[in-house]
């Protein structure tokens, strides 16, 4: 089965912040209050993920001038080897790249081996450290990825036909 990509809509929020609860422990996970500002923060985006007719991801992304950034991506766990996160990401930077982004960035826990490397498989790398960015002392990689003028490119090519 495959993955079906579509634009968030307000009736979702209940379903997608129940997913973020159930991705993160509970002091990272977002309060509904926050979840809600960043869908709604100029510039926002979110892509919602559907495979077997229920919803198993979303990615939420901001972006500002020729700057993108990931602000969560969440997976539902019996969803992870289905491609749903590999499908978020592609969709999430060919958006960014049609509002002119350049440049994305992002944190990760440097203590999520897949995470980072899920991450890194897709282009991403690492560019610094920020020391007890999570709660509970936790460290997180500071990342970022160059969207190419080659990628650009491609995506423009691909919209016009």
């Amino acid at each position: 089965m495959s993955v079906q990509l579509r634009t968030y809509k307000p009736e979702d929020f209940d379903t997608l912040w129940a997913i973020d609860q159930a991705c993160y422990d509970a002091e990272v996970a977002y309060s509904k209050r926050e979840l809600q500002a960043y869908l709604k923060y100029p510039g926002s985006d979110c892509i919602v993920a559907e495979l077997s007719g229920e919803i198993a991801g979303f990615c939420i992304s901001a972006h500002q001038e020729d700057r993108g950034y990931i602000v969560t991506i969440d997976v539902v766990e019996k969803f992870r080897r289905d491609k749903v996160g590999t499908a978020l990401i592609g969709e999430i930077e060919k958006r960014l790249i049609g509002f002119g982004v350049k440049h994305v960035s992002l944190e990760t826990a440097t203590d999520t081996p897949a995470s980072v490397a899920f991450w890194k498989k897709h282009g991403y790398r690492e560019r610094g450290i920020r020391k007890s960015y999570y709660p509970g002392n936790r460290d997180a990689y500071a990342m970022t990825k160059t969207l190419s003028p080659d990628f650009r490119a491609r995506h423009k090519a691909a919209k016009t036909r």
